[in-house]
This record gives C-alpha cells, structure tokens and sequence, in this order.
C-alpha cells in the first residue's frame, strides 16, 4: 500500500490545499519519500494535474484536509481512499491511519479555479 500526505514547505506539516501543495510524502511499508508537486505552480487545472501526479505514482491512499470535485472523480476512477486529516503533522496522520482512526473524505468542495486557497 502506497500512502500519499500533502506536505508544506516545511516537509513535515500537512498542507491543506491538496493541489497546490509543495511537495507530497510517499509512505510504502516503512519507507518514505518526499517529491515536489509537479501541479502546485501550473495555471489552472491542479487538481487534476496533482490527482493524475498521485494515480501516476500509484498511490492507493491519499490523506488529506480537503479535496476537490475534480480530484476526487480522479481518485475514485483510480480507486484510491481519500481520508481525512486531522492533525498537523504527516507523523500524526500516518500514525492515525495504522490505528484506524482516521475517516473516509466524503465531502469534495468546487475547486478554487487558479487561487491558491487557504
């Protein structure tokens, strides 16, 4: 299984825009990663553009503060679970989710159209 964690500029926060997020943390077993995000300074289209990075990357669970429509059609296409974050850091989540505490994201916002959120 192949956990992806949207990262802040810190490597260690999660970032709660999923699609513009700086980086990405890769967790496989124990072994972890982290990348840039190719789609966090594309024009319009992140999303899309993160969610496809992600399915690229084979991840098979995504963990995140929240997401958009767009992605979400991405990932449930892909059959990748999105739950949903609820400390601060990657550590926390990752702890959290081997624990079984954290809950499926079912609530999918409209995108932010180009804006970086907040």
């Amino acid at each position: 299984m192949r956990i992806a964690i949207p990262l802040d500029e810190n490597r260690q926060d999660v970032c709660v825009v999923l699609a513009r997020a700086p980086y990405f943390l890769f967790q496989d077993d124990e072994e972890k990663s982290v990348v840039e995000n190719p789609a966090a300074q594309t024009q319009g289209g992140a999303g899309i553009q993160a969610a496809q990075f992600l399915v690229d990357n084979d991840v098979s669970v995504l963990i995140t503060v929240r997401c958009g429509q767009n992605a979400a059609d991405v990932f449930a296409a892909a059959g990748i679970k999105i739950y949903k974050s609820v400390h601060k850091t990657a550590a926390d989540e990752l702890s959290a989710f081997a624990a079984g505490k954290l809950e499926e994201l079912t609530q999918f916002h409209g995108g932010f159209q180009g804006t970086h959120g907040s």
